[in-house]
């Protein structure tokens, strides 16, 4: 039967490369040209401190090697240096290795091994007990290695060399196994890697078909005929339908099997109520279970129309989406599978009903949580190639996904300039005709930001999807007619947190209101309003749900576009993206805050979103006027500051259904902790995003504190960051923090204990703060 292993633990690490001087004499050299090629360096199976293997030929292994846990990103650790590159974190980028041994017996022996890697960055090398089993160079697709042949009973060593110079992006990239790694043992029949793809199409009204196909492969020496069962279960683990048939495979073969069901009134999955079944698939050889394989899907219908946009089960929907890097602010890369939950629960909160993976496969954790909480995505593959490589990052996205009814759309590449060449449209025809071979249930599409309005490649694009340039989608229109149209990428409007004033480079700080960067990219709420009038428009995705490292300029560490910081504290433009796009409660934010000491008398700029009809602005009980709100605009306001407080009311027909206001507080007086996702279990992998602020005496939160915060935490946790300022340029493990407008971010690891998790914060001349956490 199918066992799969969680490889996460116990690795060691080498930061940087080591460089032994290859032997002068004959025999290394010769058994360095075999199938175990290395005999010798951290690949080697000898690879050992004080090995004797390494005495008798005079080579000595270095000892800077350090225990760590998976996900890991090494390149997080460093402290920012302004001379390295800007786009890609101001970090410096080296090589590293990695080292793990396990255990396997005389029975493993007799299945098919294989390990699981679901990313390193950026190109990777493994090697086990020293024989070269792959080549990786993309940083983000996931990749099996088969070690059958080369696994022995007792002890194995697993070596991975990354190499982090040839970088594929323009952000933050970050180097090591920043993503999980599995040994999977399975019977020499089985389920192929992502091998069930399962179809369900509509049929009548109350009747769907499921097409389900399997690929198996046989690893033994002889033909077997081969028995599939597939039983589909509802979300309450309740059967609906069975089908199976025969497989005839031949030896060291793979072949597909294709069968087909009816499961009668279903319900559906939809954005509002993410409904999934499961195909639970066995594989059975003279009466037999060899493999037990588990597939998740759901039923919906959808339509991009080039006049009415985008239906889901018979309904018209305006995407409103956001894209997103994977990294977070205080682990790089190296992010747990609850945090990636976090964010998509953070931008479902916000608003929004669409993600684009922008630009390459985001983590399993992160496609889980988008078909259960309901979002309609763009899949998006790293590298515009239809070379042999180009495809097989392709054919793992399509495999990977092609079963999550949240995923809609392909794309298959991002702001290439070859999109306007007959180079790019052959490239397009080749990369959309293998993804249609893989699944043709879905649009195919390539976004575009050089010249869309003539870019020869949307002559060949199932839907059009452009980054930017609205004020050029109506001539896109009229050359292009037949073709429906989504903003795959717009406002990327930068804002600082807590910034109120005008931008300031030296600070790198931008002003939190909404604004133009140019003409081709508009604010959040004209793109909106641009989008929302136009019926053929099926939706944006907005640039970006999170601030992210890289694409900075000093001392700035990361892009500001976000509605959400860095360090996963909420902007103001989250609240704006709230107004534009929740309609089923009313909804009012009132931007600055009000505490402006010594500026008395100064003219401050007061907005607030909603989604309401009218607003009435006061302050200090004085009303300063109302404003009839048009659908997905603002109020603005400039008001004389003076202390004390200023409130904004939302009418709709004329009464107040929601109010904020803004009181100027007194000084801080005391530390606060709050924890901002959910903890429950002491499993040793998830991270508390906790956040630190301040109150007055009045128990008033102080938007404008800074004071130089100190945290720890009991032994069943540990601090593994902090964050406030994305213009701090203290390395993010430090667990002393100066606080930003307000707020500190702490990340903290789970243990394995269970019991009360504490953490402390303390500073000078305020009262601490403790936070418990019980662990189940």
């Amino acid at each position: 039967m199918r066992e799969k292993i969680l490889f996460d633990d116990n690795w060691l690490f080498h930061k940087g490369d080591i460089n032994i001087d290859f032997p002068t004499d004959k025999a290394p050299t010769y058994v360095q040209s075999k199938t175990e090629r290395k005999h010798w360096g951290p690949a080697s199976r000898y690879y050992d401190c004080g090995s004797e293997v390494f005495k008798r030929v005079g080579l000595i292994c270095t000892d800077k090697w350090e225990n760590v846990n998976l996900p890991h990103d090494y390149i997080i650790l460093q402290e920012p240096n302004k001379d390295e590159n800007k786009a890609l974190g101001f970090f410096k980028y080296e090589n590293a290795w990695y080292r793990k041994k396990f255990i396997l017996t005389e029975d493993d022996l007799e299945k098919r091994l294989t390990i699981f890697f679901e990313g390193v960055a950026t190109h990777a090398t493994i090697y086990v007990n020293g024989c070269l089993m792959k080549h990786n160079f993309c940083g983000y697709n996931s990749f099996e290695v088969n070690i059958s042949d080369v696994a022995e009973v007792g002890e194995n060593t697993l070596a991975v060399y990354v190499e982090t110079h040839d970088h594929e992006g323009w952000w933050y990239e970050g180097g090591g196994i920043y993503r999980h790694v599995w040994l999977t043992k399975t019977e020499k029949v089985a389920v192929d890697l992502w091998g069930v793809y399962v179809r369900p199409e509509k049929i009548d009204s109350d009747k769907w078909q499921v097409t389900i196909e399997t690929e198996v492969f046989n690893d033994k020496f002889e033909d077997v005929s081969a028995e599939i069962v597939h039983s589909v279960y509802d979300q309450d683990d309740k059967p609906v339908s069975n089908v199976g048939g025969n497989l005839d495979i031949l030896l060291r073969d793979k072949n597909t099997s294709v069968c087909k069901t009816i499961v009668e009134n279903p319900e559906l999955w939809d954005i509002d109520r993410p409904y999934l079944y499961t195909v639970v698939t066995e594989i059975k050889v003279d009466g037999e279970i060899l493999d037990t394989y588990k597939t998740r899907f759901g039923f919906r219908t959808f339509e991009l129309n080039k006049d009415t946009g985008f239906w889901l089960n018979g309904r018209q929907v305006k995407i409103k989406g956001m894209c997103a890097h994977q990294d977070f602010g205080l682990t790089g890369k190296a992010v747990p599978d609850n945090i990636h939950r976090y964010k998509i629960e953070l931008i479902k909160e916000m608003g929004a009903n669409g993600f684009r993976t922008s630009h390459y496969p985001h983590s399993e954790a992160t496609m889980d949580a988008l078909d259960e909480l309901g979002f309609i995505v763009l899949d998006e593959t790293r590298w515009y190639e239809s070379s042999d490589e180009g495809k097989e990052q392709l054919e793992m996205l399509v495999k990977r996904d092609r079963n999550r009814p949240s995923v809609f759309f392909w794309s298959v590449g991002n702001e290439e300039y070859h999109h306007r060449t007959e180079v790019g449209r052959r490239i397009y025809k080749n990369l959309a005709a293998f993804v249609k071979k893989l699944d043709d249930t879905r649009p195919v599409t390539t976004a575009v930001t050089n010249d869309p309005e003539t870019a020869v490649v949307h002559e060949e694009v199932d839907f059009i999807g452009v980054n930017y340039y609205l004020d050029r989608f109506e001539k896109m229109r009229e050359n292009f007619p037949d073709v429906p149209v989504i903003s795959a990428e717009c406002c990327a409007t930068p804002s600082s947190r807590g910034w109120y004033f005008e931008d300031s480079l030296e600070k790198g700080k931008s002003s939190a209101y909404d604004k133009d960067i140019a003409a081709w990219c508009i604010a959040r709420e004209k793109a909106w309003k641009f989008i929302c009038e136009r019926e053929w428009v099926a939706g944006e995705y907005q640039w970006i749900a999170f601030e992210h490292r890289g694409e900075a300029v000093w001392p700035r560490l990361c892009s500001i576009s976000g509605a959400i910081d860095l360090f996963l504290q909420k902007k103001d433009a989250f609240y704006q993206n709230q107004s534009h796009w929740i309609e089923d409660r009313p909804i009012v934010h009132l931007l600055p805050h009000w505490n402006f000491a010594g500026l008395e008398g100064e003219i401050i700029k007061v907005w607030a979103y909603t989604n309401c009809d009218e607003l009435e602005l006061f302050l200090n009980g004085k009303s300063l006027g109302k404003k009839v709100i048009e659908k997905y605009g603002h109020g603005e306001w400039e008001v004389p500051y003076e202390p004390g407080t200023i409130r904004v009311e939302a009418l709709k027909d004329g009464k107040v259904v929601c109010f904020e206001e803004k009181t100027t507080t007194g000084k801080a007086v005391k530390l606060n902790l709050k924890l901002d996702n959910k903890i429950e279990i002491a499993n040793g992998k998830d991270i508390a995003v906790i956040t630190c602020y301040c109150t007055d005496r009045e128990g008033r939160e102080v938007p404008d504190a800074t004071p130089f915060v100190n945290f720890n935490s009991n032994s069943l946790g540990t601090i593994v960051g902090t964050g406030s300022d994305n213009a701090d340029h203290n390395p993010v493990y430090e667990t002393s923090r100066k606080m930003y407008a307000g707020r500190i971010t702490v990340a903290v690891k789970v243990g394995n204990t269970t019991g009360d998790l504490k953490v402390y914060a303390n500073t000078e001349n305020l009262d601490s703060a403790v936070i418990t956490i019980p662990l189940k």
